[in-house]
């Protein structure tokens, strides 16, 4: 049984009222580190070890406010998150500069990047740069986001919620359209590079 699959049939479960029902478990003190304490793990550790893990890669993008450009920036922490209601989950650090303009939007779409788009994403990874310059695009059938032309594919969403996660925020989206690309491999970032 695939991935769907075994979602479906959990969704069945859980909606057939046989499911036990479970406590929550008390929420965690929450607090922040003070100046003096260690942090638990070096951040270049951090980074050395967890670039192990090979991600895809995306571009998220938003339609521009009335007479400003679009919004979008290289994304490789994207992931499918719930099959009903369809959601999905990216993450972006709250420095980012165009997460304001995606939030003030209200919708985004992710655009699953194919092999040959490493320097289109490199284009979408520089700030204050125009990133749609000469990059082909057509406006996403629900959001009117700027979905890229050559992708792997596109999911085109609604924000559902946003929650914090350190120095990054997680944004949920709830997904109204999506749809195959013209792609064939996707692009895929390991220790730092592309593959």
């Amino acid at each position: 049984m695939g991935q769907a699959g075994m979602a479906e049939a959990a969704v069945r479960y859980l909606r057939s009222g046989k499911a036990l029902s479970v406590e929550a478990l008390p929420r965690p003190e929450l607090r922040c580190v003070r100046e003096d304490e260690r942090a638990p793990v070096d951040q270049a550790e951090f980074r050395r070890v967890l670039g192990n893990f090979a991600t895809g890669v995306t571009v998220v993008t938003a339609p521009g406010a009335p007479g400003e450009a679009p919004a979008g920036f290289a994304c490789q922490s994207f992931s499918s998150l719930s099959l009903d209601p369809p959601l999905v989950a990216f993450m972006v650090g709250r420095t980012s500069t165009t997460w304001p303009r995606i939030a003030q939007a209200g919708v985004f779409c992710v655009n699953v990047l194919s092999a040959d788009q490493g320097e289109l994403c490199r284009a979408f990874a520089v700030t204050g740069a125009d990133k749609f310059a000469g990059v082909p695009h057509e406006p996403a059938p629900v959001s009117g986001s700027p979905r890229l032309t050559g992708t792997l594919a596109w999911i085109d969403c609604t924000i559902h919620a946003v929650h914090t996660g350190g120095d990054h925020l997680i944004v949920v989206g709830r997904v109204d359209a999506l749809g195959p690309g013209e792609g064939e491999a996707p692009l895929l970032f390991h220790r730092g590079r592309f593959l």
